[in-house]
């Protein structure tokens, strides 16, 4: 079942032409303002900020705020009193300032989180209410803006990537047994990072981190694509599948909620075959070496390291073969890759090919590409996502 209208070739010319965005990471938080008449970033508004490994609900909701509250600060887009910005591009006076005192001071953090939400909710990614609407500031018009703010320009709603597993629609955390993030589990990150905010936005949108990848990996490379497919490779496997641009999760052509790390490889989780942590585990077991990520192991592969080589060869072609199943259900005509083991495509790509041909040989007629701007990607597929709500 389709969940949420993506970005087509074309924006619509009801929708904003400018949207913040957060793109979070495994190690990093990337805040920016997208210009989506132009498919790229606005100039000098990009903020990336690092996330240290187990950090804790008040430095994760602070570094998210510090980044977006960034992009504001640089000017370029003028934050006016309403959440809107200028079409001419001038700066409106901050809310609250005198026009003779700068900008408004940074406001006061929120120190009582409140309590988590029972878990057991589906942290599926359907549909996408409203977060942390305020009635008391005036009607709202078509674009989620404001009257007073121009045709295609509005900073009213977020859109914000987030890795899973994420209640996408209530903005809550579910990284229960998840290392990096563990400590966030049950955070309500939507009612929480919202009064952080300066301007404080109308609502937030929240999408999965490899499902906005195929939304600007689509607006930007495939607009003609009627059935994309997009798979992210690092620490983990993240996809997602678009259906003429809308994101799929609910559909017996796909894997459960579109998640192809739940499939298996010889009856083991795939990411027990294709992750950072099981290659780069694979090779310490076989060489007696450690080696520092994805990025050294391809490295050394390229340097005629026939350890190295052969478990990225033997990881990609599985992965090839249990996605081509999946792939020919679907009717895919093309497969985006992103992540970090995408700047090694030509050592990557005949291995993960010949996986896709030998289950279907029709499938060596896919479109295949890897996207080394994954983040670019994300951003401007969070930014259509959170157009098309506002």
């Amino acid at each position: 079942m389709p969940v949420s209208e993506g970005p087509g070739p074309h924006r619509r010319a009801d929708e904003p032409s400018v949207v913040p965005v957060l793109e979070v990471g495994g190690s990093h938080v990337t805040a920016a303002a997208v210009d989506l008449d132009r498919a790229r970033i606005a100039d000098g508004t990009r903020r990336r900020l690092p996330l240290t490994p187990g950090i804790g609900p008040e430095d994760f909701l602070a570094t998210l705020a510090e980044a977006a509250n960034g992009v504001f600060a640089v000017g370029a887009l003028g934050a006016c009193t309403d959440g809107g910005v200028r079409t001419d591009g001038g700066a409106f006076p901050a809310r609250g300032a005198r026009a003779d005192r700068g900008t408004h001071p940074d406001r006061g953090v929120r120190t009582d989180r409140g309590t988590y939400p029972p878990r057991g909710a589906r942290p599926d990614r359907g549909a996408y209410p409203d977060q942390g609407t305020h009635p008391d500031r005036g009607a709202h018009s078509a674009l989620g803006g404001y009257p007073a703010v121009g045709a295609h320009a509005a900073l009213g709603t977020w859109g914000i990537a987030v890795p899973g597993p994420f209640d996408y629609a209530r903005g809550i955390a579910r990284y229960h047994g998840v290392g990096k993030f563990a400590s966030l589990d049950g955070l309500a990150v939507g009612d929480l990072l919202t009064p952080r905010l300066n301007p404080r936005p109308t609502r937030l949108r929240f999408l999965n981190d490899a499902s906005a990848f195929a939304l600007g990996a689509r607006l930007t490379a495939h607009p003609g694509s009627r059935r994309l497919v997009a798979i992210t490779l690092g620490t983990g496997v993240g996809s997602a599948f678009l259906d003429r641009g809308t994101i799929v999760e609910d559909d017996p052509r796909i894997p459960p909620e579109g998640r192809v790390d739940l499939l298996t490889v010889d009856g083991r989780p795939l990411e027990d075959t294709v992750s950072t942590r099981a290659m780069t585990a694979h090779y310490a077991d076989r060489t007696g070496r450690p080696v520092d990520g994805l990025r050294e192991l391809t490295a050394r592969a390229a340097a005629d390291d026939a350890t190295a080589r052969d478990i990225i060869t033997s990881a990609l072609h599985a992965l090839g073969g249990a996605l081509a199943p999946w792939l020919t259900a679907f009717e895919a005509d093309t497969v985006v890759f992103g992540g970090s083991i995408t700047a090694a495509w030509p050592l990557i790509g005949p291995p993960l090919t010949a996986g896709l041909s030998h289950h279907t040989p029709s499938l060596a007629r896919l479109t295949l590409s890897a996207r080394a701007d994954g983040e670019d990607q994300a951003l401007l597929g969070a930014a259509a996502f959170a157009a098309r709500g506002a």
